[in-house]
């Protein structure tokens, strides 16, 4: 059972890196190709992740860290742009598994949830509203921007989650695999001077 969990984890992979899928839309994609029964268990997002890793050492090696580095720079300004909604970044561009494909996941703890809204009004930035399911299981407003990264040359998804100022307590414990599943823009920043690509 675990190899079919580590093939499936393999095939989603791909898909995670080529096409910039989400994790869960891959592995439902991933044992639909592979002819296997919805039913079938599949990897825990732990086990993609270190799937995804392995694929980007294999296939992506030469490309990925210069994707990644601009992936952060691009997030960093948005971090920065939105400061006082108190920006911290999570997923892919966080843990360093993004490529050019991958959209950017930063999550806002404002004091007030329209705040943000008003905030990109207010900056004339065009975004599109939805409901997502946040951190804790329940839904959260996220807004979704298109934004342009020059190092790219091309725009790129970039998502706010919008979370209550409380709801930060507590979000900052370490993942299981002892990582900090979000970070401030202070800590992007120096990891950022500290890798080059």
């Amino acid at each position: 059972m675990d190899a079919l969990k580590d093939e499936v984890a393999a095939v989603a992979a791909r898909m995670v890196v080529e096409e910039g899928l989400e994790y869960g839309a891959a592995k439902r994609r991933a044992i639909k190709q592979m002819g296997l029964a919805a039913r079938t268990a599949l990897p825990d997002n732990a086990q993609l992740e270190t799937a995804i890793e392995e694929y980007i050492s294999i296939f992506c090696a030469d490309t990925q860290p210069g994707e990644l580095h601009a992936l952060r720079v691009l997030a960093l300004e948005w971090m920065e742009r939105l400061e006082r909604f108190r920006p911290y970044i999570a997923g892919a561009v966080w843990h360093g598994t993004a490529t050019r494909r991958s959209d950017i996941y930063l999550q806002l703890f404002c004091d007030d949830s329209k705040s943000a809204e008003i905030g990109l009004i207010d900056m004339r930035v065009r975004y599109e509203p939805r409901s997502v399911t946040g951190f804790h299981g329940g839904l959260v407003d996220a807004l979704s921007v298109q934004a342009y990264s020059a190092e790219l040359g091309e725009h790129v998804g970039l998502h706010l989650l919008v979370y209550d100022f409380d709801d930060l307590r507590g979000a900052l414990r370490a993942d299981a695999r002892g990582r900090r599943p979000r970070a401030d823009a202070a800590a992007l920043r120096s990891l950022l001077h500290d890798v080059v690509p």
